[in-house]
């Protein structure tokens, strides 16, 4: 018996730490981030934000970690009924692993968390005329992610006072559509 509870104890060990073995959350090596990536989960405090013509409804398309510890970050996003490419070079603050970038006012964004085979979520904080809104985001190497994953998004979201109706699903959304 003692065997038993024993082996079914190392069991739930194992497993437990089989799931989270590749996921990181902080000392990220921003090179194993470069590549190209689909925007999977969308999510700020403002929804206005993220709807269909809001500013940061952008679809990622490529993450590059420069020689200089700053980050290039490659979007397309409809402006104007036009497909746009909008590119940003995010420059390492003070503060180790946070960035910051002007567009649509001031952001300073962080990694959340990362597998680096399979997806990464960020964290922006945006200043924009006198009001901060969070917005939070799920990239992923494919353009498709486990429910798992998303009901995890969903949870750091609701950690950060995030509601759930406020995250969108673009996984099937077509950064360019004619809709």
């Amino acid at each position: 018996m003692k065997l038993l509870l024993l082996c079914l104890g190392l069991t739930v060990v194992c497993a437990h730490h089989e799931e989270n073995h590749d996921v990181v959350t902080s000392n990220f090596d921003m090179s194993k981030l470069s590549g190209e990536w689909y925007t999977i989960l969308l999510a700020s405090d403002m929804k206005e934000k993220i709807e269909e013509q809001g500013s940061m409804r952008m679809f990622m398309e490529y993450t590059q970690a420069l020689d200089n510890s700053s980050l290039l970050l490659k979007y397309h996003k409809k402006i104007n009924g036009e497909c746009a490419e909008l590119t940003f070079i995010c420059d390492e603050t003070e503060e180790e692993g946070v960035y910051s970038v002007f567009y649509d006012g001031y952001n300073r964004l962080q990694i959340a968390e990362a597998d680096y085979d399979d997806y990464y979520i960020m964290y922006f904080l945006n200043y924009n005329n006198e009001k901060i809104s969070q917005l939070v985001v799920l990239n992923g190497r494919k353009p498709y992610v486990s429910l798992e994953l998303k009901k995890r998004f969903e949870k750091l979201c609701e950690d950060h006072g995030i509601l759930k109706e406020n995250v969108r699903d673009l996984t099937n959304a077509d950064p360019c559509s004619q809709d």
